[in-house]
């Protein structure tokens, strides 16, 4: 009989953020191996493997309930090192948040991070137990993005107002100071004769770090800028799909999805040198450790059609790794391993899922 998994989670009630684009490929992904596990959302009942995605706090209240027969798994989305930069809170308030997250990631009987960096950060830092936490890397499917064929990139470039022949360079993600925007802006000041994309908007509104500053930027942008705004993930392939390069300027990450989307279409992934990257990135992507040193690489991969199609080939070697057969069995491990650390007698007083009212 297939193990049930109640997976919670509000992650895709704000549009633009990473995490709803990674619960809803991680969710899919379970949902596939339907011999092995039956996927419920957001339901109350016991289930034997109760997964959370996001730290909201109704969750936390509801913890000692819905987990007291079965195992709680926590995923590990964010950090306080990776919110930094993010949003513009009272130092009051944004320590009493980084003290309840952590309070919530140590309450959890499993955790998984995204990015092995981090399970030395939880463990040695936060002093989480290092047998608790699991590493399992991002998926994306193939089947939301992929390479189209030229004639459909035509038709793309001309639906977003650029030119059939222009060297397109991309972001993706929320506008916030820790994604390097105004790395961005200052790149695109330095190569006029290439057009920047930048497909994302101020999920958070007005308590995004930098609000002011930046909407009066991208609402007056440089001419060879294009701020898309939130663009819904039904059709970010066809944003990856006008671009020649991705770039990621970002100063703190885990494990950005959109590199994953990236490598998809095999676009030559540019990336700032971070640590964290090492770890999952191997030699996938070109890196750069500040402006210059990105504008470098753009024009390279312009000007040069042998170093360009290295850096492709690159790319679709990180999608390749990134397959879904190595990810699913990592979660199909992951999830018998936890269901087998369930005591029996537990097991047995474990309850149905409650119908939801449109259900009844």
């Amino acid at each position: 009989m297939p193990i049930k998994i109640n997976m919670l989670s509000s992650a895709t009630n704000v549009k633009g953020q990473g995490v709803g684009s990674m619960y809803m490929e991680q969710v899919g992904l379970i949902k596939e191996m339907a011999e092995s596990f039956t996927v419920y959302e957001n339901r109350v009942f016991q289930a034997p493997i109760t997964h959370y995605h996001t730290v909201d706090f109704k969750f936390f209240l509801s913890r000692p309930f819905l987990t007291s027969r079965g195992a709680s798994v926590g995923y590990v989305h964010m950090l306080p090192e990776s919110v930094d930069g993010s949003l513009k809170l009272p130092w009051p308030v944004k320590k009493a948040f980084y003290r309840y997250m952590i309070s919530f990631y140590k309450g959890m009987d499993f955790l998984v991070t995204v990015n092995p960096f981090f399970v030395d950060v939880l463990s040695d830092k936060y002093h989480i137990p290092r047998e608790r936490i699991t590493y399992i890397p991002n998926f994306v499917s193939g089947k939301g993005f992929h390479r189209v064929s030229p004639a459909k990139r035509a038709e793309f470039r001309q639906k977003y107002n650029i030119a059939p022949d222009a060297f397109v360079v991309m972001s993706a993600g929320q506008i916030q100071v820790r994604k390097g925007v105004f790395d961005f802006l200052k790149l695109a000041e330095m190569l006029p004769d290439i057009t920047f994309v930048w497909a994302g908007g101020f999920s958070f509104g007005a308590i995004t770090d930098g609000y002011k500053e930046m909407k009066s930027i991208i609402e007056n942008p440089p001419q060879n800028v294009i701020f898309t705004g939130i663009i819904d993930r039904e059709y970010m392939n066809e944003i990856f799909n006008i671009a020649d390069v991705m770039l990621l300027a970002s100063y703190s990450e885990l494990f950005p999805v959109t590199i994953l989307e990236g490598m998809c279409v095999n676009l030559p992934i540019l990336l700032r040198d971070l640590p964290i990257y090492k770890g999952i990135l191997a030699n996938y992507y070109l890196k750069a450790a500040d402006v210059e040193g990105f504008a470098d690489e753009i024009r390279r991969l312009k000007n040069d059609g042998e170093y360009y199609a290295a850096a492709s080939a690159m790319s679709q070697k990180g999608n390749e790794f990134y397959s879904k057969d190595n990810v699913e069995r990592m979660w199909r491990d992951f999830y018998m391993r936890v269901y087998n650390a369930i005591p029996e007698r537990k097991r047995r007083a474990l309850t149905s899922p409650k119908k939801l009212p449109a259900e009844k």
